[in-house]
């Protein structure tokens, strides 16, 4: 057995053995200690790995990072953004408790308070008819109890996350599952825009400055909510655990100092501006309009679906975690939306036709004054959670794309996690898309509202309906069946007449865009499950080729006889016989052509040269054609193009070489049944 032996840091001594089993690859270290005498021998798989088993190697920490100054640079920059890696052991360590997972998976639900009872109202000032604000608010309330009621056995049932896709797809087949999946993901991406949008409209309702920039931050906080998660799911709970218990203490706060008044008698007066009244305008009440009220404050239900999606991102037990988080939820946010709406109707309080005042904000400084410092607690903190709202669709987007991904509906780099164990390819699609929504609605609250809760209602539909299939199927196994069945089926019910009245009142005012854009997105998701379905069929059509009869025939095509083109030679001989190995050189110069052929029979390098005049100083028409002619010829070989290329040492200095190994690459990449085959020549610092 032959060994190497160096120094290695700290005077350790290395033998590098040669090994029957990993040529090359196995590392004595004999390391003396800090006293005469005290050494020892550390055997290791190879320099940057260990060894797990006999072919089974682990890279250690830091092995395969950049070591050029701009690589470390960029790396640690991106550490300082998203954390350092964590490896896959640790990710039982990243799940949420129910403290972390109400602020995760809650919020969103939660913050809607902030906004449905003022959607409510923006639509029945319409008719002077603000006095139905609380019957709306109980039948909202209402609903939202039958569906958490639902999703109770929706978390029961599957244990390792239940969302309308995975239930639809079990029970009721792939395309309803699909469509779930399209309304689901469209809902998220409302999410973010909504909530941020709302957020927005919080901050600059005590700071009215900002209000023509109200696009540009939401934007900003788009990207911030992207780097938080980008950091993992753990770390997000952390960072916005925090503002959640400020808000849920501002408001409460705010509903019990507003009761107390209303029960002594000293609620305060109201006069809006006289400007709001005219502004509104004046309609005749009708069923439509009650209608387009009760589905404009059904917004308030967005969220509930988030905790049946992330089950699988709580600690143990998962399911129980997740439903007492779901109960919490609903109690929160029913107390908090009844209050608002009962304060509001009490007050009188109508809502700012230009949006640049919401009505907690007109609530807060009625109680507690204009500007004080209560005031600027409820807004901050509203606008605060309204933000982090989103960060619900940021835990359930990536995590429901990788679920399309493992089923091939979806690209499957949404499949992988970063290095945070996060979903990243997710996150930072829907980071786009959210920004893209705000840019294009400016910012708009209200212009957003209507294409918000049609998708909602259909994936609650969807997945309660396949609840009803799921029991059913399962009649025979499990106790208590029947009851459980009735209320998923009441459940699908409820929403199911609530998407057809969302869908009916808010057509004309948006609805419609998110009934063309699901069926689109479905119809995306299905092509994209055909294409992989084509490419598992041809991948598995053919019988693999024995070695025996694998003929290549090499073709090097070369510029000069440098040293790259001599070393691609060099490699081409080394698999293939001479014979059967052809340089070609292409040229538009009679010059070249005496020039090229008189290097060539200097060096002698016992191959064929080939030299292909371009009259019209094309190289990769003529070369392509070429390798075409020669498969036409040989159609038992298999085509090999070996590509010399060269590798300057600096980056930038790519910009100053034509890049034609690159583009020939690119060409070749959509020829069927040529290999391709690039060497590299790195051009040493040295001598750059």
């Amino acid at each position: 057995m032959a060994n190497r032996a160096d120094l290695g840091e700290g005077g350790e001594e290395r033998h590098r053995l040669a090994s029957p089993t990993h040529p090359d690859l196995e590392w004595r270290e004999v390391v003396h200690g800090g006293r005469p005498g005290d050494q020892f021998v550390r055997i290791a798989s190879h320099k940057g790995f260990r060894r797990i088993d006999q072919g089974h190697l682990v890279p250690r920490e830091g092995t395969g990072e950049p070591t050029g100054g701009i690589g470390r640079a960029l790396q640690a920059f991106k550490r300082f953004l998203i954390g350092n890696p964590i490896p896959t052991s640790r990710e039982g360590h990243e799940r949420l408790n129910k403290l972390k997972g109400l602020a995760v998976f809650a919020s969103d639900n939660i913050s809607s308070s902030a906004y449905a009872t003022e959607e409510i109202m923006r639509v029945l000032i319409l008719t002077m008819a603000l006095s139905l604000t609380m019957p709306i608010t109980f039948a909202i309330i209402t609903v939202l109890a039958i569906v958490i009621t639902s999703y109770q056995q929706t978390i029961r049932a599957y244990s390792k996350g239940g969302g309308s896709y995975i239930v639809a797809s079990d029970n009721l087949g792939a395309m309803p599952g699909l469509i779930a999946a399209g309304a689901v993901l469209t809902d998220y991406v409302l999410t973010v825009a909504v909530s941020i949008a709302a957020g927005v409209a919080a901050l600059t309702s005590v700071f009215p400055g900002l209000f023509e920039f109200r696009v540009a931050f939401g934007v900003g906080f788009v990207v911030l909510l992207c780097l938080g998660n980008l950091r993992g799911i753990r770390d997000s709970g952390t960072i916005f655990a925090a503002p959640a218990y400020v808000y849920l203490f501002a408001i409460y706060g705010l509903l019990g100092y507003g009761l107390w008044l209303f029960v002594t008698g000293n609620l305060p007066p109201y006069e809006p501006p006289a400007e709001w009244h005219e502004a509104h305008g004046v309609e005749a009440l009708s069923l439509l309009l009650i209608l387009r009220a009760f589905s404009s404050g059904s917004v308030a239900l967005t969220g509930v679906e988030a905790v049946s999606d992330g089950v699988a991102a709580f600690k143990p037990p998962e399911a129980r975690n997740a439903q007492t988080v779901l109960i919490i939820m609903g109690s929160l946010f029913g107390t908090i939306f009844l209050g608002i709406s009962f304060l509001a109707s009490q007050l009188g309080v109508i809502p700012d036709p230009n949006e640049q005042e919401t009505v907690i904000s007109q609530i807060t400084r009625t109680l507690v004054g204009d500007g004080s410092p209560y005031h600027y607690l409820v807004q901050i903190s509203t606008a605060i959670l309204l933000v982090l709202a989103a960060n619900t669709a940021f835990a359930d987007f990536p995590r429901l794309a990788s679920f399309l991904a493992r089923d091939h509906f979806l690209p499957r780099q949404f499949q992988f996690r970063g290095d945070r164990l996060d979903f990243s390819t997710g996150i930072i699609l829907l980071s786009l898309l959210a920004a893209a929504l705000i840019v294009i609605f400016k910012g708009s609250v209200t212009s957003l509202i209507p294409l918000y809760t049609v998708g909602v209602f259909l994936a609650f539909t969807l997945s309660q309906s396949g609840m009803v299939r799921h029991w059913w199927r399962l009649r025979h196994e499990e106790k208590g069946w029947r009851w459980r069945a009735i209320i998923n089926g009441i459940g699908a019910s409820a929403t199911g007449v609530v998407m057809l009245v969302v869908g009916v009142s808010k057509f004309a005012l948006g609805a419609w865009m998110v009934m063309v854009i699901i069926p689109a997105l479905v119809a995306l998701l299905w092509a994209i499950h055909k294409h992989y379905q084509r490419m598992d069929q041809a991948l598995r059509a053919k019988t693999p080729l024995r070695r025996e009869l694998v003929h290549p025939r090499i073709i090097v095509p070369i510029a000069n006889l440098k040293v790259p083109a001599q070393q691609a030679i060099a490699f081409a001989r080394a698999i293939a016989a001479d014979d059967r190995v052809i340089a070609v050189h292409i040229t538009d110069s009679a010059e070249s052509i005496e020039s090229m052929r008189h290097e060539w029979a200097e060096w002698q390098p016992g191959i064929q040269l080939v030299i292909i005049e371009s009259p019209y100083r094309s190289l990769l028409g003529p070369l392509l054609a070429y390798i075409e002619a020669v498969r036409d010829v040989n159609p038992n070989d298999t085509i090999t193009v070996v590509i010399p290329e060269l590798v300057p040492s600096h980056w930038w200095e790519n910009l100053l070489h034509n890049q034609t190994a690159l583009r020939l690459k690119g060409a070749l990449l959509f020829e069927p049944g040529i290999v391709v085959i690039d060497v590299p020549y790195h051009i040493a610092a040295e001598v750059s």
